[in-house]
């Protein structure tokens, strides 16, 4: 649970720095400074000796991987919570697990099961609700389009890191450093080039290395020790605690309220992000 509420309060952290600091940078910096901070640990003989046996198909992979997750998935995310209030921006990113058991049909021959479609049938039923009547002002509609990039490059993200974690050749650590080093530096040199990098104040300065080193770098390898221990059933019930959290602060410390109608379908399309993602062993 500790995990999940520190990468909630980065819905609200992100907000606030996104005052002083362009989405594209901002994101960029972020994934620059946990990938700085996790460096280190790439030195130790083991890992540096597993590194330097990466052929160049798995480069590959791994770069793509980069690309995905940080670059596209990252940068699209601070993009849209510079358009969308964070509630919504949650509420968007939950339609992975649907769009990854679809894509894992033809990818990875894994076929959902009748509950999954179920959570399927529950989860856009949820959006629905919430999202109606449709507000389809410009910002609202970019910011929409912006998540719904993000949310495809988030589901084949992940469908690639499956299909790499599942090969067993590298551990969770290599896999994370290579790609997330890629993918920032790319996040980072487009934010500077197309948005700038602005003078920051000390306050944001203190938010963004506490949004980087501990909400990122520790907050990842954290959850990547849990996953020794907890079930797929487990890890998405505390997963898809994420949206009412983001909600909660979101209402406290941003002054975004949820009608009853927009919480009506945050539970049903939490219950049904939970069915999809729940797997026979």
């Amino acid at each position: 649970m500790l995990v999940t509420f520190l990468w909630s309060t980065s819905f609200i952290i992100i907000k606030w720095g996104l005052n002083e600091i362009p989405p594209l940078t901002y994101a960029g910096l972020r994934y620059v400074i946990a990938f700085l901070s996790l460096l280190p640990f790439v030195f130790i003989k083991d890992r540096f000796a597993e590194i330097k046996k990466i052929e160049s198909s798995d480069w590959k992979k791994l770069i793509l991987l980069g690309f995905l997750f940080y670059t596209f998935t990252q940068g699209t995310q601070f993009l849209g919570l510079s358009l969308l209030p964070a509630v919504t921006v949650s509420l968007l990113l939950n339609f992975t697990p649907l769009i990854v058991a679809v894509l894992g049909i033809f990818l990875l021959g894994e076929k959902p099961t009748l509950l999954q479609w179920s959570g399927a049938f529950l989860f856009i039923t949820g959006i629905f609700t919430y999202f109606f009547p449709v507000d389809l002002s410009s910002n609202r509609l970019l910011g929409i389009i912006v998540m719904i990039i993000g949310v495809f490059a988030n589901s084949s993200s992940a469908i690639l890191g499956r299909s790499i974690n599942r090969s067993g050749k590298f551990s969770p650590l290599t896999v994370t450093v290579v790609s997330m080093g890629v993918g920032s530096i790319i996040m980072l040199l487009t934010g500077i080039i197309f948005q700038g990098l602005p003078s920051i104040s000390f306050k944001t300065t203190l938010l963004l290395l506490w949004l980087a080193i501990v909400n990122t770098a520790l907050a990842f390898t954290l959850w990547n020790m849990t996953l020794r221990t907890l079930s797929a059933m487990e890890s998405s019930i505390i997963n898809g605690t994420m949206l009412i959290q983001i909600a909660l602060l979101a209402w406290i410390f941003l002054n975004e309220p949820i009608t009853l109608q927009e919480g009506a379908g945050m539970l049903v399309a939490v219950i049904g992000a939970f069915f999809v993602q729940i797997r026979k062993k």
